[in-house]
């Protein structure tokens, strides 16, 4: 009996609100932020943007939705990514030579 009351409380609250705690453009971004909350245990939802995919792939942006309850944390962890060196533009951001020259064999 104990196992169906934990069941029951383990079940999403279908009228529990969702709100927006972060956008992007770009669809890998959202998956890295989506993965940095799945795993500090908040859970979370991604969707695409205002545009319709089927009819343009990839445009219209990434939305990532969380219960109201963990949106200060959601918030806090995605703010601390930012703040510890995880930029928009990759791990080469800081970079100025982006065309370095390869060695070549001869």
């Amino acid at each position: 009996m104990a196992a169906q009351s934990e069941a029951r409380e383990a079940r999403p609250d279908p009228n529990e609100k969702l709100v927006k705690v972060f956008e992007t453009e770009e669809e890998s971004e959202a998956l890295v932020v989506k993965g940095l909350l799945d795993s500090a245990g908040i859970d979370s939802d991604l969707m695409s943007g205002s545009l319709v995919q089927d009819t343009f792939p990839g445009l219209g942006g990434m939305v990532i939705l969380a219960r109201q309850g963990d949106e200060e944390e959601a918030r806090r962890i995605i703010a601390e990514s930012r703040q510890s060196g995880v930029s928009d533009e990759g791990p080469s951001a800081g970079d100025d030579d982006s065309t370095a020259e390869l060695p070549t064999l001869e």
